[in-house]
């Protein structure tokens, strides 16, 4: 057997890194600045072990842009480099300082780099590099320059402060990264929490004339540093030492422009994994949500990563707002997205159960305040309860059913509250349910009249949540109003004699069918009581609800079919027998016409000429 080696031709190497690593160009400067902090990192770990002997200074890593000379600076005072070091780390391509250090000082926690790559980022904007670095050892500085190629010149040099510059010589194609407001935007975006402190020029701050100064006396100008980060951001704060106050404040520091949240969750954990962060609830309406998915931003030892979270969150909570932090995440070796890894599937079950064991805490501690969020909360707690089985589990014990005149229950307590009278003779619980259209008004109040208690499904998501949910809870179904007559929506024992005969009902139906005429229209004979409606339109529950979910962009191949209804006779009501009194044809025609069109009326089925027929009969009704 033959064994050999690789050749990797190092002069392809830098053109790869500069075009293919980093999914965008601007991330050049988050990981230049991230060295930058871990270099300050390193210098406070060794002064805690005491190997770092006095004062180390402020600590402060300064962005200097210099538009004439069109060089940027990213400028530490961090644990610089020897020239030997900056041969080991900076001439060997994927030797990682950070990893090595890591490894050294194992609870060196805050060191963020792991592949030694992110300082070739820097070539993606510049046509070369130039490095002035000190080292905390006793050792001369250090220059070092490359234009990009495998050649690069190194030299000893005199520099009075520890720590490193990076100079970037900008191409003339990446000249948009010579404007101020478009570093600031990218200091901003990427390095805002970072736990070194980051200037980037300075700013003005106007103070007010003190007392007594003459009345057109000028404000004081005071000159400041522009200090680009919080240091200690919130979710690194133990939630014991925060107040409400603090949690809405760094809402409205991340989200400036948008509305108030409902409540947060402070999410901690040191084990398996290390995770922190803060996620807010945002006010979400029933039928007018959409997923952003670029509202939770992931972290990684307080360097920005990603908006892009969905392995890390599972797909219900993206309506949420916030913050996770994790140093244990698996990025891809430009830190740009996650990679697949079972840590990434154990945090996203831990955020599932916090959030869930979230709500039902503050569902048990104060029922009054949980029925009030229902209407924000509602949609987020359906969603996760149709995607996540086991959010599922925890959340049927606090999802609410909402009924037309505005009663909240839980599953359990609306059992309680119905189950003598909307049980049926097969032993099955009957959900009756309006998706809230005004067309269903009159069937609503025809069920409140029996003493059944009709639930409120009109959310975009509704028609899935019920059938996911009938199809787990036992000896249930749900039924919505109108899609068929209440005794056989809810069927019992109890049987209605009609008052017409064969022949009679025969004629009746042909009247019927003639004045439908319709293929897609069934027409029935029932007896039902006196009291009932003359004539109903039901629509068939199970095509009905394929439609409905085909409408909010389920698959179903029902979305497309024209609409199907019944027409359901009550043989028992006075107003079909005066109409078979009529002698002649056109009268019977007449009056079956004026109830065909009023059940169309009011479903709302009745448009343009037919409505204006309508209206014409009606008038010349109250003619005669």
């Amino acid at each position: 057997m033959q064994t050999g080696t690789i050749n990797v031709q190092t002069e392809n190497i830098l053109p790869i890194i500069k075009r293919y690593l980093y999914s965008d160009q601007e991330i050049f400067l988050r990981e230049l600045v991230a060295n930058a902090v871990d270099a300050t990192q390193k210098l406070r770990t060794l002064s805690s072990k005491g190997e770092v002997k006095g004062d180390l200074g402020h600590l402060q890593i300064e962005v200097i842009l210099d538009e004439e000379a069109k060089t940027l600076t990213i400028s530490d005072k961090g644990i610089g480099m020897t020239k030997e070091e900056v041969e080991k780390y900076i001439t060997q391509i994927a030797f990682s300082s950070a990893q090595e250090f890591a490894e050294k000082y194992k609870d060196a926690n805050a060191v963020i780099g792991h592949f030694g790559l992110g300082f070739y980022s820097a070539f993606m904007v510049a046509h070369t590099v130039e490095i002035r670095t000190k080292s905390w050892k006793d050792a001369s500085a250090v220059y070092w320059k490359s234009d990009g190629s495998t050649t690069y010149e190194i030299d000893e040099i005199e520099k009075e402060e520890r720590g490193t510059d990076i100079i970037l010589h900008v191409e003339e194609e990446a000249n948009e990264y010579l404007a101020n407001n478009r570093i600031q935007e990218l200091l901003t975006k990427y390095c805002r929490f970072l736990p070194v402190e980051i200037k980037f020029g300075t700013t003005e701050e106007k103070v007010a004339p003190p007392e007594g100064a003459e009345e057109d006396a000028e404000p004081e100008v005071h000159i400041l540093d522009n200090i680009i980060n919080d240091t200690d951001p919130l979710w690194k704060k133990k939630p014991a030492d925060l107040t409400d106050e603090d949690y809405m404040s760094f809402y409205r520091q991340l989200y400036p422009y948008g509305e108030e949240p409902l409540f947060w969750i402070h999410l901690n954990v040191d084990h398996p994994f290390q995770l922190t962060g803060i996620l807010y609830f945002p006010k979400i309406r029933n039928n007018n949500f959409e997923i952003r998915k670029d509202k939770i931003h992931l972290y990684c030892n307080q360097v920005f990563v990603t908006d892009q979270v969905e392995q890390i969150v599972p797909d219900f909570l993206m309506l949420l707002h916030g913050v996770i932090d994790s140093p244990d995440i698996p990025l891809n070796v430009s830190r740009s997205y996650l990679q697949a890894d079972p840590e990434v599937k154990k945090i996203n079950k831990y955020i599932t159960r916090k959030v869930a064991d979230k709500l039902d805490e503050m569902f048990r501690k104060d029922r009054e305040l949980f029925n009030e969020k229902w209407e924000h909360t509602g949609v987020l707690i359906k969603y996760g309860m149709l995607t996540e089985d086991k959010f599922y589990e925890k959340a049927k014990k606090f999802c609410l059913l909402e009924t037309t005149d505005g009663k909240l229950f839980t599953f359990e307590e609306f059992e309680e509250e119905v189950k003598e009278v909307q049980t049926d003779k097969n032993g099955k619980l009957v959900y009756l349910y309006s998706n809230g259209g005004d067309s269903q008004h009159a069937y609503v109040e025809s069920a409140i009249e029996k003493g059944y208690q009709v639930l409120k499904f009109d959310a975009m998501l509704d028609p899935h949540f019920i059938g996911k949910v009938e199809s787990l809870i036992e000896n249930t179904q749900f039924k919505r109003v109108d899609a068929d007559t209440l005794d056989n929506l809810i069927e019992k024992d109890e049987n209605y004699e009609s008052v017409l005969s064969e022949d009679q009902e025969t004629k009746v139906k042909d009247i019927f069918l003639n004045t439908v005429n319709n293929q897609q229209v069934s027409v029935t004979l029932k007896p039902l009581t006196p009291n009932d409606k003359p004539l109903v339109i039901t629509r068939p529950e199970f095509i009905r609800r394929m439609k409905d979910m085909s409408n909010i962009g389920g698959a179903s191949p029902y979305g497309d079919m024209p609409d199907m209804y019944n027409v359901v006779i009550n043989t028992n009501h006075p107003v079909i027998s005066k109409m078979l009194a009529k002698r002649k044809k056109e009268n019977q025609e007449h009056i079956a016409n004026q109830l065909y069109d009023l059940a169309l009326l009011q479903q709302n089925m009745l448009t343009g000429a037919k409505l204006t027929e309508f209206i014409n009969r009606s008038v010349n009704l109250m003619d005669k």
